[in-house]
Formats: C-alpha cells, structure tokens, sequence
C-alpha cells in the first residue's frame, strides 16, 4: 500500500516537474512534503522512500495514507491562473510601450476630429469607432516599427534606454510580429468600414513614418518637417473616412497640425540635446548652438497659426466665435515662442512645450464646438439669397416709384405748345391749354 502510494506520487509529480514555481509554493498548501528520515516501522519500503515527495501527509497525522488530490489540484489551478496573469501583464505592458500609447491615442483624436468635421449634420458613431480603432492599431504598428530599427540607438539615450526592446524584456522577431499584425488589421479595417482612401492614407502614413522618417533621423534634420507631414495626415485620414473626399475644408486641421508640430518638436529637441547627441540623431538644434535658429523657426510657425480661425469661418467650417477664440489661442503660443527666440533659455523653451501641449487639445475643442454643419450652411447661403432678392425688389420698387413721380411732374408738358410747334404764318399765336384725360 505504501509504495503504491508513492509510485502515484512520483507519477503525479513528474508531469509537473518542468515548473519549479509549480512545486515550491505547493509546501505552503500542505500538499507536497518531502522525507529526509525514514519513518519508525516502515521497514525497507520507507527508506526506498526517503527523500522522495509525498502527497497527502501532514505531521502529527502519521496514520493518515489518502492523497488529497483536490488540494492538489486547486493549488494548481491557482498556481497556473498568476501565470497566466503573470504571462498578460508583462506583455500587454511591452505592447503598450511599443504601441507609445498615449502618443497614439492623440493620433486617434485627431483623426477622429476630422471625421467629425467631415461628417456634416450626421455622424456615423459606429463608423467613428472604427476608424478610430483602424488608426489606433496602424499608429501602434508605425510607433513599433520605429522601436525595431532605433533599438541601438534607444539603448545610448537616457530617456528611451528603458524600452521594451533595449532591456531586453521582448524579442524583435516578437515585437515585429506584433507590427506587421497590427498593422495589416488596422488597414483592413479602414478598407472595410470606412473607404479605400481612408485605408490608403493610414498605410502610406505607416510607411512614410517607419521607412522614411525614421532613417532619416539619423541622415538629415529635414526629418522633423517630413515628421510633422505625418502628424498632419490622421486629421485628413477622418475627414476622408467621413465624407468619401478630401476637399478643401478637410485641410484646415491638417494645416494647423504641421504647424503646431514644428516649435512643439523644436522645443522638445532643444530640451533634449544631449539625448538625442548621445543617440546619434541629426537635429535641427544640434546645429544651432545659440538656438537663435531653432526659436526662430518654432516663431515664424506660431505665426502661420494666426489666420487659421479666419479661415475656418470664412469657408464656413465654423461659426465667429471660433474665429476670436483661436487668434487669441495662437497669440498666446506665440507670445511663448517670442519669450523663447528672446531669451533662449531650458525655462522659455519648456514653456513653449507646455503652451504646445495646451494649444492642440483647446484648437481641436473649439473646432468641434463651433463647427457648422452642412444643414446650417445650407440655411445661412438659402438666408443671404433671400436678403439680396429682397434688396434687389426693394431697389426695383423704389426705381419704379421715382419713375412715377418724374412722369406726375412732367405731365403738362408731354404735348408741345402749338406756338413751338407751328411755323409761319402762325408764330404769334398763344399756346393752347391741354386738359390731361
């Protein structure tokens, strides 16, 4: 009976030997104990079993012989579930810094802003949902992709040596899997539940970021021009997914993309020169000592934001009020770019980081609350038409009216007097009076 019990036992536990985090926390359960010593009148069969696992005895017990398979495999059970959780944690975590998160979900706001510029009086919210989702994933495959080639360049730099892939906690064969994946799904989706342009847009997007922008951060400074053409496409990307077309209202939040890109990377740049140096990255401030340039630039792109408000209201994308709201806003920015190309100091440049940061939320805001739909638009051209009618009938009435009166004051005259009429021999006669009829 008692080596029956423990060849049981060495067959149970030899399927389970390949995890030790399996075995160990099972003494804790009262499960699984081991013999150093052989127990009092056991005979030959207890010292065959010194040193083997026992299951189903606890100390003080000695006369108990079941195994206690059930707390066996509760403990199991547990045991396998915090694996399982373990296992989701750390790569949803790995997938998550790939993917930068949260820089892609301001992608997915702006795109998701230009569908709802694009969409009119009705929005397609299932239709939003989704191509908010495609460009999510294609934005998580173009940021991982981005990871893979600049892996030895992450591992130099302070702020990027802590990734997922220069610490080494996934694989690059992992981590592209997770790119092309992502990637090939969020195209799909674009395809399938918005149009083949919107589609197109997101996958040229993806290769203009991975193949083109990324290489060339490490080639040229140009990289930060090309890199604010493909923070300017997602907004276009939504206009396009709603209305089927890219027009030219559908260019207004892209514009205002490019521009707000270039000082918030120029003082993202010089707050991190030394990173980017010791990462090899060909900056634009890595070639301005003085930064009397990088301020310069990040200025003069303040400055193109200013006329955007008017736009918006004069191709009646949205109403006045916006009109004021965003000078005022790119003034603002502005002014924070002018403090920085004056003084050029980490302070200046970290606040025209932070006014950055605040302008694109609050211009995007303004968009959607003052925007004016195709049904308003409809009735404000329809009203402008009824008023020139008016006007044009008014004019027309009053012309009549003084027509009339010219006619009335006229009226004895419009049969000439018989003396200026006659001829000799009758000059000296007197004109006659007409009565009018």
């Amino acid at each position: 009976m008692w080596r029956n019990t423990v060849g049981f036992s060495s067959k149970l536990l030899a399927a389970s030997k390949s995890s030790s985090s399996l075995r160990l926390p099972l003494l804790h359960h009262g499960a699984v104990t081991r013999s150093t010593s052989t127990a009092a009148g056991s005979g030959p069969e207890s010292t065959e079993a010194a040193g083997s696992v026992k299951l189903g005895f606890s100390s003080g017990s000695p006369g108990s012989s079941a195994v206690d398979l059930s707390s066996f495999a509760a403990a199991a059970s547990v045991l396998k579930s915090r694996d399982v959780v373990d296992f989701a944690k750390h790569y949803g975590r790995c997938y998550w810094e790939l993917s930068k998160a949260r820089l892609s979900m301001l992608v997915v706001a702006t795109s998701g802003a230009g569908y709802v510029l694009g969409s009119g009086s009705a929005i397609d919210y299932m239709g939003l949902c989704c191509t908010c989702a495609g460009t999510m994933m294609v934005a998580a495959s173009a940021n991982t992709l981005n990871q893979v080639f600049e892996v030895k360049n992450d591992a130099k730099m302070n702020r990027t040596k802590r990734r997922p892939l220069p610490s080494g906690r996934i694989s690059i064969p992992h981590a592209v899997t997770w790119a092309a994946s992502s990637g090939i799904v969020g195209t799909a989706l674009l395809a399938s539940k918005a149009n083949m342009l919107a589609a197109g847009l997101g996958a040229s997007n993806l290769v203009l970021y991975a193949f083109v922008y990324t290489p060339l951060k490490q080639i040229h400074p140009i990289n930060t021009w090309v890199g604010a053409i493909v923070g300017a496409i997602p907004p276009l990307l939504g206009w396009a997914a709603a209305s089927g077309q890219v027009s030219l209202n559908g260019l207004l939040l892209p514009a205002a993309l490019y521009f707000w890109q270039i000082p918030h990377f120029m003082a993202l740049a010089y707050l991190c020169r030394k990173d980017y140096a010791d990462g090899g990255f060909k900056m634009f401030s890595l070639a301005d000592a003085s930064g009397q340039r990088t301020a310069a630039v990040a200025l003069r792109n303040c400055l193109y934001l200013l006329p955007l408000g008017y736009l918006a209201y004069d191709w009646g994308l949205t109403s006045g009020w916006f009109c004021l709201e965003s000078t005022l806003l790119a003034l603002a920015i502005s002014c924070t770019a002018v403090s920085f190309y004056l003084n050029r100091t980490t302070k200046d440049a970290r606040r025209m980081f932070h006014a950055s940061l605040l302008y694109l939320p609050v211009f995007m805001s303004g968009l959607l609350v003052h925007r004016v739909t195709e049904s308003e638009q409809q009735m404000t051209i329809e009203n402008s038409i009824k008023i020139v009618e008016m006007s044009s009938s008014l004019e027309s009435t009053e012309g009549s009216q003084e027509n009339r009166k010219k006619q009335s004051v006229g009226g004895g005259q419009r049969r000439p007097p018989v003396s200026y009429a006659s001829v000799a021999p009758f000059p000296f006669l007197p004109a006659p009076s007409y009565a009018t009829p």
